[in-house]
């Protein structure tokens, strides 16, 4: 083979790399979703595939159906794959996302993190996904920033519901004041104080159990 013919295999090698490198990168940007903030917090969009779901992802059974919860994220099998999904109705999941916004209702508080909406169900240890309510209160709503709880001695995920609820039961005893009951179960004029005497004593319980609260 001469030079003239060498150097146009080579070209030619070079030229269909080039293509086959576009065509993966062309077929990489279609598969990518976009993906959302929600206070910061990064979610990948709904809809989108992925091999497998987070190996720290809890299985939660909802009508004998699996779904896998990660930080607020949810998934479900399709196939050899998961899908990321919005969760169904009546789900019921331990704790809450780390990142999450309370508003209040009717004096009720609804948990949302990652367009879903949360209510906690004492009888349930757990707190339930529900419909939003019809109109979100701007007036005491509370961002999660203000009780930031994170396990410092890896507590596993039944122990942190299990912690909380005992706490919360505590904290409810020692304050008088319930934030699942409507107003928090305390008059108009007691609901600021009596809600941060709430929030100190909880925040006080759980550090005692070995959390990190702030």
């Amino acid at each position: 083979m001469n030079d003239r013919s060498r150097r146009v295999r080579t070209g030619v090698m070079a030229a269909t790399v080039a293509a086959l490198l576009m065509g993966l990168a062309g077929t990489a940007a279609a598969d990518r979703k976009p993906s959302h903030y929600d206070r910061g917090k990064y979610y990948p969009e709904r809809g989108r595939h992925v091999d497998r779901a987070p190996r720290a992802a809890v299985e939660i059974r909802h009508r004998t159906h699996p779904y896998y919860y990660h930080r607020g994220t949810w998934y479900r099998p399709d196939g050899p794959r998961f899908l990321v999904v919005a969760p169904p109705l009546g789900l019921v999941v331990p704790v809450l996302p780390r990142y999450y916004s309370t508003f209040w209702f009717g004096g009720y508080p609804y948990y949302y993190a990652n367009d879903v909406y949360y209510v906690y169900r004492p009888q349930m240890q757990g707190y339930v996904v529900t419909a939003p309510p019809p109109v979100a209160e701007t007036v005491g709503s509370t961002p999660a920033s203000e009780l930031f709880v994170y396990p410092m001695e890896g507590q596993d995920e039944p122990l942190q519901a299990s912690d909380r609820y005992e706490c919360h039961a505590w904290a409810v005893r020692e304050t008088g004041f319930d934030p699942v009951r409507p107003q928090g179960g305390v008059g108009a004029a007691d609901w600021s104080r009596k809600r941060e005497d709430y929030q100190r004593a909880l925040a006080a319980c759980l550090t005692g159990r070995g959390y990190s609260v702030r």
